[in-house]
């Protein structure tokens, strides 16, 4: 009897050990994974504020209820797998999306180099038109009595300091709400100076504010429709690069290749549009196809 008890309990201890080391090894799969996800989750959310994407693997029916241990660690071993095939998937697409901003990144800083050396040599030509505007005699300049108040550079135009004051402020108590939608409401009636004022006031005071990205979003769309497309590029990158997973970094991706096309850099404008459709295949497909669409073929893009 004792003989057939050894035999029983080695062949028990033998069974045994291949499940306690399966179980060791999905322990130590999970644990991997576990770390690899907060290094991708850092990537994808340099500023923190708490985000977590939650895994896209679909749930599957609990498995009736079953004394076979083989068969659980089976299913879980199946969803490891699964998690770490996303993982790769993921830790690609990011790796493309950085590639893609770098790039960008410097195109833009060599068009703001160019556009500030054009700057530089248009101020450098005009002193040359001075002495012919020498020989003009000007009238004296008439006294003026101090009176104690800042002095006026320009009169305001009275029309448009009414216009603008008939512009409903909120005041709901949330500050940044009340900046953002009187923001918008000057620049949906074509104030675009003091639409960029109000903007730029509120994100200064609330740059980490969760709805900063419709913010700067918004302030660049105010600088493009004021004819000025190249303070434009920079606020709208500056969205896409500071907040790339904000609910409005496609759009200012798509208006910085607006603002691009509209500076005659056609070739920047395309690789814009290319970058969102590689980051935002979602965007692309559905609120976004037909602006996309439009923007390439103003830019001439192949």
């Amino acid at each position: 009897m004792n003989y057939r008890f050894a035999i029983i309990s080695s062949v028990t201890l033998a069974l045994s050990t291949p499940v306690f080391a399966q179980d060791a090894n999905i322990d130590g799969r999970v644990g991997k994974l576990e770390k690899e996800m907060r290094a991708v989750q850092r990537q994808v959310f340099p500023n923190g504020a708490g985000k977590f994407v939650e895994p896209e693997i679909p749930s599957q029916t609990a498995p009736a209820p079953t004394t076979s241990s083989t068969s659980a660690t089976a299913d879980l071993t199946a969803r490891v797998d699964a998690l770490e095939a996303q993982l790769a998937t993921l830790t690609g697409q990011v790796e493309l999306q950085g590639n893609g901003m770098r790039g960008l990144e410097g195109r833009l800083k060599a068009i703001e180099t160019q556009m500030a050396a054009q700057t530089a040599q248009t101020e450098a030509v005009m002193p040359a038109a001075a002495p012919a505007a020498a020989a003009v005699t000007l009238p004296k300049p008439k006294p003026v009595v101090a009176t104690g108040k800042p002095a006026v550079t320009a009169k305001p135009n009275p029309a448009r300091v009414a216009a603008v004051d008939a512009v409903e402020r909120p005041a709901t108590g949330d500050m940044f709400e009340d900046g953002y939608t009187y923001g918008y409401r000057l620049w949906e009636a074509k104030f675009y100076p003091e639409a960029q004022a109000t903007l730029e006031e509120t994100l200064t005071k609330f740059p980490k504010h969760k709805r900063a990205s419709y913010a700067r979003n918004l302030l660049g769309r105010a600088w493009l429709d004021d004819k000025k497309p190249a303070t434009a590029v920079k606020v709208f990158y500056d969205n896409y690069k500071t907040e790339p997973r904000g609910d409005r970094a496609p759009d200012s991706l798509f208006f910085l290749g607006s603002a691009l096309t509209d500076l005659g850099k056609r070739a920047e404008a395309c690789e814009a549009f290319g970058e969102l459709e590689r980051a935002y295949p979602d965007a692309v497909t559905s609120r976004l196809v037909e602006r996309i669409a439009a923007g390439k073929t103003r830019a001439k893009c192949k």
